[in-house]
């Protein structure tokens, strides 16, 4: 059985006047065609527009030596597929998502449906407030991270890279990242990698699949090696 809508409420910090809207921004076109309601494409589609109106203003109010090319693409970063799917996972919103039948059986856009999901509810949580600050309050919690690290490592393409770059600087140095941990269901599995350097570990981080486990590792150890 489904979570209780509350549970991600509170997991997003804002309380819904209308859970309808909620329940909206969460509900794939799979199940709204098996089950003749709406799905959360138009809201996406408004969720988006709002993600990248935030994140322009706090780039253009924020970080003041960056050009415009620069600004674009510390923003395509911080609010890519990637990034909005990893939102999604810290706030567990594969556990209120309304699929259907044949999407839960293929199961093959998982990362994408998350993402776009994080976008309705972005969305429907403005419509429901009438309030930009609430909606700017809970995307800036979400990707500042983002935006930090693409400021400093702007054409940087991800963690791992950087983290590369870093301890290669005074020559060439062996990086192994290892998975220490598998937990849960095939289904649902969760892991957790650690990243060494020649033999000494640096940091451990945790993912839903082997990728994004290294990823949150090099992450981590890009904070311990600055």
């Amino acid at each position: 059985m489904k979570d209780s809508l509350e549970v991600l409420e509170k997991e997003i910090g804002y309380i819904f006047k209308n859970k309808n809207l909620l329940k909206n921004a969460l509900t794939h076109t799979s199940y709204a065609y098996e089950n003749k309601v709406k799905s959360y494409e138009r809201l996406e589609y408004l969720g988006d527009s709002i993600l990248e109106f935030i994140s322009s203003k706090y780039l253009f109010e924020n970080f003041e030596k960056l050009s415009e090319g620069e600004m674009t693409k510390v923003r395509a970063y911080a609010v890519c597929e990637d990034s909005l799917y990893k939102i999604a996972l810290e706030h567990n919103f594969s556990d209120f998502l309304y699929l259907g039948r044949s999407e839960k059986m293929s199961n093959t856009n998982k990362k994408a449906i998350l993402a776009d999901s994080v976008e309705a509810v972005i969305a429907a949580m403005y419509l429901d407030s009438n309030n930009i600050e609430i909606v700017q309050d809970f995307i800036l919690q979400n990707i500042k991270e983002q935006v930090e690290f693409a400021s400093k490592h702007i054409g940087i393409k991800d963690y791992k890279t950087c983290l590369q770059e870093k301890l290669q600087e005074n020559g060439e140095v062996q990086i192994k990242y290892n998975i220490i941990k598998e937990e849960g269901p095939d289904h649902n599995k969760t892991f957790t990698a650690e990243v060494e350097c020649e033999g000494k570990k640096l940091a451990t981080g945790t993912g839903r699949s082997k990728k994004s486990a290294e990823m949150e590792a090099a992450r981590k150890a890009i904070k311990i090696v600055e």
